[in-house]
């Protein structure tokens, strides 16, 4: 866990562990956010899905397929 003296406020979901985590967290590459609040961050998996589909319709615009 970090133990920076000025840790920011936001809410991140950790990808390995699957747990919401605040102030203290895991490593930055595991990590999702940061989201405004709790409930956010336990949503993060299906803002990743719904954000990849997304930009996945536009590349296919894009593209012309």
């Amino acid at each position: 866990m970090s133990s920076d003296p000025n840790p920011d406020q936001g809410w991140y979901f950790n990808t390995k562990t699957n747990q919401v985590e605040h102030l203290e967290r895991g490593r930055s590459i595991d990590l999702l956010g940061p989201y405004p609040d709790e409930a956010t961050a336990r949503r993060a998996l299906d803002i990743a899905k719904e954000r990849t589909r997304q930009a996945d319709a536009e590349d296919a615009k894009w593209s012309g397929d």
